[in-house]
This record gives C-alpha cells, structure tokens and sequence, in this order.
C-alpha cells in the first residue's frame, strides 16, 4: 500500500508525463485499497480473504478532446508509455467544449480540513480479530429462537489511499480506514423460511456496533418475518423504516445532478427553487462531517467541499454539479464530484441526511387503521426521467395504530414529486451510514398484493 506522500508523488509524474507527451493539460488519481475479511457460517470458518491494489487514471486534453487511460505500473516508463496511449485516443475523440479541468480560481488549497478518517487500530486488526467479531456475531444470530441456519457472518477491515493532481496546480491525498461486521440469518424450514440481516460499518474500530448486537437483530429480523401473509390492495398510508426510506434521497440525489439536469432526463428539471416537501424539511449533504463514511475535505477535481443544503425548508436548492455539467448550464461547480480511475468526473453526495421530526414513530402510526410499514425494497422500478415509482416490497402490516402480522409480495406505487409532497419523518434519525433517514410516512400510496 502506497503512503500518501507516494501516492502524491506517482499522480505528479503521471501529470509531468501528460504535458511533457504534448497534453494541453492533465490531471491524475491514484486509488489504493488493502482490504482482509473472514467469513464464519455455522460456527465454522467458510472464507478468509486478503486483498490489495493501486491503480492509477490518467486524463489528459488536447484543445476540446480528452481521453483517459489507467495503469498500475507507476515506473517513469509505464507512465511515459500511458501518457502517449492517452494522447493518441484524445487526439480521435470527438470535441467537447464543456470537458476540462476545474476553474484554477475555485481550486481548494492546503492546509485541508482533518476529518479524522484513519485508525491505527482497523488497519491493523488482525485475521484471528477479525474471525472473533465475526464469530460472535453469527453466534448471536444463532441463539435466536427461531433461526434455523445462517447464510454467515462477516467481518472487515481495510485501509485506503487516495491522490489527485492536476495540471493547474493541485495536489492532494486522503487516507482512511473501514472496519465492518455484517450477519445474515434464516428463520423458520422448508417453504417458510425467511431471511435478514444487519450490518454496522465505520472508518474507527470504536464507532462499530457490538458483533452480538449486529447477529442479534439480524435474527430477531428473520424470526419476526414467519408467517408473512398479504395485504389488500389499494392505496394506503406507507410507512418506510428507516433502513429503508434512506433510498428516497438516493433518488433525490440523483435527480439533482448536474449532468441528468443537462440532458434533460430528470423529473426535477425547471423545479429548482420550489417547495417540494413540507414545510420545514430539510435535507443535509456534509463531506466535513468528521469521521463521516464519506467525508472528504476536496472533490474529484480538486474543489474545495462544504455542507450542502439540498432542501431547506421544504425548498429544493441548487443542482450538484461537477465542471462539467457546470459549464453546460452555465454555472458554478457545487462540489460534488466524484472520480475513479477509469473514466471522468461524474457527481455523488457524500453524507447525506434528512433531518429528523418531531413525532416518535408510535405516534406516526398511531391514527392508521390500516396501513404497511415497508422494512425491505426489492427491484429498481423508479424512472428518473417522470419520477414513477413502483418497488416489490415485504414488513408488516400496521392495524389500529400497532405494527401487526408480517407482509410479504407487496408493491408499493405512486411518483416521486407526490411522494415528497406527502412525506412526514419520525424522530429516530442515527447518523451510522453514507445516506440516513429517519422513518416516514408517506399516505396515500398505491400498494398492491392479495
């Protein structure tokens, strides 16, 4: 695994090789992962992997036409031979006059904001360490009345590096850790069974949740899902986990980027600046959220990042854009880009929250007489161009106010912009992931099943 410092250094001689190759301008990131997991099942150990890599991305310009190549040789010749590979294809590309790297103006410049995203003590977990978390977590699932078999625990832990330089003058590298336990237990024979899971993840040992914790309600889950029947069919008041309802701001994301806003495939085009949910909604993208999944105190090109309201007060905000989409529309850069070694700078979020509410999630559900509390989506049926919305999905039903029997084979429908309109969230937001929810209520949503 490289050092930051050789990582900065290998993304400097890619750069230098760029221009001295005749790259107009350049820029290059290098992304190294060294990773180890064990896998227990049934008390026996199933799996133990280690893994390790560094690739380097090379993207260069000539006038308006780019291409990027990637390698993991970072000797003066490989770099020297990559470069002039990248340069013959950007010399076929097509033109493209919104391609580029970022505005030199807008750059971030060191010192960079500390985020406190790497633990000595992850990194260095060992195999044996590892095997005793995952074990204690598969046991736990185990102990469950109810639960039958497991599909396994298991637990991680790795460390990675990333850099990225540019030819207008910008150098950075970032190292983190991640650690993770994650069980999956079946509940329940033949026909019947039934499975769930749970899983914690942090970048420092200590912020993990207990691995007993972690099986426990992976099996309490699967135990609580025997017997699913059906609801009815028709529209009802929908009420999404928060495990769950956390994939709507996926959605919202999504549809505010800056490169879907260009093409004119998003549902939210023109809708900038108008109120989409209730009054005082808020939703909360922050990269500097110290020991954040996703924290990062730069972009994918080189910008500076800061907390981003997407919704306040019920409003949508401004579009994400990298350079870009940015250029396309006619804008600013917000951010908001990510990169790999293998192709462009596109645009993601990085911590991503709506804001809790007022009421307990007892008294969200308290005046439904018939209702569907969703705890598990299946399928992608969401159209990003009209915001259409249609997902298998299994829970429980809500009767009377209470969480009731299981439900299984259910369809929940209905279309984004209206779903927003009617969403009311609970009071348990846990800030634990990249992207967090707190329950909703969304009434009025089709939902199909017997």
């Amino acid at each position: 695994m490289l050092s930051e410092a050789e990582a900065l250094d290998a993304v400097a001689r890619a750069v230098a090789a760029a221009r001295a190759a005749g790259a107009d301008a350049a820029d290059a990131v290098v992304i190294g992962e060294a990773s180890q997991s064990v896998t227990i099942r049934m008390g026996v150990l199933e799996d133990a992997t280690r893994s390790e890599g560094t690739e380097l991305g090379l993207r260069v310009f000539v006038g308006a036409r780019s291409a990027q190549v990637s390698t993991s040789d970072f000797t003066a010749r490989a770099l020297a031979e990559a470069a002039e590979r990248a340069l013959a294809m950007a010399r076929l590309a097509p033109e493209d006059p919104y391609a580029g790297l970022a505005p030199a103006q807008l750059l971030a410049r060191p010192p960079f904001p500390q985020l406190d995203l790497f633990d000595p003590d992850a990194e260095m977990l060992s195999a044996e360490s590892l095997r005793a978390l995952a074990e204690a977590a598969e046991a736990a699932a185990r102990a469950v009345p109810g639960v039958s078999s497991t599909e396994g625990a298991t637990a991680s832990a790795g460390v990675s590096v990333a850099a990225l330089a540019t030819s207008h003058g910008f150098a950075g590298a970032q190292r983190a850790s991640a650690c993770s336990v994650s069980a999956v237990a079946i509940a329940g024979e033949g026909e019947g069974r039934q499975r769930d899971y749970d899983w914690t993840d942090a970048h420092h040992l200590a912020d993990l949740a207990a691995p007993g914790a972690v099986g426990r309600s992976a099996g309490e889950r699967a135990v609580a899902r025997l017997g699913a029947t059906r609801l009815p069919t028709g529209p009802m008041p929908v009420v999404l986990d928060r495990r769950v309802a956390s994939s709507l701001l996926g959605h919202l994301a999504g549809a505010m980027a800056g490169p879907a806003i260009a093409r004119r495939t998003s549902f939210l085009l023109d809708r900038e600046g108008e109120r989409l949910f209730r009054p005082g909604i808020r939703i909360i993208d922050d990269p500097l959220l110290p020991r954040g999944r996703r924290s990062r105190p730069f972009d994918g090109e080189g910008l500076p990042t800061r907390r981003t309201l997407l919704v306040d007060d019920g409003v949508l905000g401004a579009f994400l854009c990298d350079s870009a989409s940015a250029r396309q529309l006619g804008r600013d850069p917000t951010g908001h880009a990510s990169r790999g070694v293998g192709g462009p700078p596109g645009v993601a979020t990085t911590n991503l929250w709506l804001e809790a509410g007022r009421r307990s999630v007892a008294d969200l559900i308290a005046d439904i007489r018939l209702g569907f509390l969703v705890t598990e989506l299946i399928g992608m049926g969401v159209n990003g161009l009209t915001g259409d919305y249609s997902r298998g999905a299994a829970g429980f039903a809500i009767r009377d106010g209470r969480v009731a029997e299981p439900v299984t084979e259910m369809t929940i429908a209905g279309n984004l912009l209206d779903m927003f309109q009617a969403l009311e969230p609970a009071d348990d937001l846990l800030l634990e992931r990249a992207v967090n929810s707190p329950t909703v209520r969304i009434d009025g949503m089709m939902v199909a099943g017997a």
